[in-house]
């Protein structure tokens, strides 16, 4: 049976991202794989990278030798048949617990050798996942670069954002008035607009995956 990886690195269960991960693992269950999923802000305590460098060593090569929260996650995407991972948007970025795995996923597996610049033999379909309070076109340059590093280094990557979330469910409760966005335009959207994007992302998985 195949086995997929699902990473949650937000920290809201039930909300935006969550609801979208599930969707897609839903895909994953209907082909009649196996999901495995990681919620990164339950895991033990981990750090991102931390140039040790024992990666770069033939013996560890395209493994991260750091053991830490993050090392079942690494574990299963080395033996997973695919990798599903959402994060909101941060700042401008992912999350810093997306980051975290990010770092440690990659930099394992790049040899700084021109010739040869990834050690990584066992390359899988990855769907990247991002939630965002602004605009979906905001990000696309953003995702994009990231989307890059995971085909180098991971495997074909699909991405998928969706932009313009609701945040919370009744805004009038907030000490200040968010002026930033319309309201109604964001209870709106996720009223008419997220429900197809989960159906999209559930078709996405679907298809990806099989």
């Amino acid at each position: 049976m195949k086995k997929i990886v699902v990473v949650n690195a937000g920290p809201r269960i039930g909300w935006n991202t969550d609801t979208l991960l599930k969707e897609a693992s839903r895909g994953i269950t209907d082909l009649g794989y196996e999901v495995i999923r990681f919620d990164l802000f339950k895991l033990e305590k981990y750090t991102g990278c931390i140039s040790c460098f024992g990666c770069k060593k033939n013996q560890f090569k395209a493994h991260c030798i750091k053991k830490d929260g993050l090392t079942p996650v690494l574990d299963a995407i080395r033996e997973a048949d695919g990798l599903i991972i959402g994060s909101p948007n941060y700042l401008s970025d992912f999350t810093a617990s997306f980051r975290a795995l990010y770092e440690r996923l990659i930099f394992q597996s790049l040899t700084y050798n021109r010739q040869h610049e990834n050690c990584n033999e066992h390359m899988i379909p990855v769907l990247l996942v991002m939630t965002s309070n602004a605009p979906d076109t905001m990000y696309v340059d953003m995702v994009n670069n990231y989307k890059r590093n995971f085909e180098r280094f991971v495997g074909p990557t699909t991405t998928f954002i969706s932009g313009n979330t609701l945040q919370i469910n009744d805004y009038s409760k907030t000490d200040w008035e968010w002026t930033y966005f319309n309201v109604e335009e964001k209870k709106k959207r996720h009223e008419e607009i997220f429900p197809l994007e989960k159906e999209k992302i559930y078709q996405i998985s679907k298809d990806l995956f099989k």
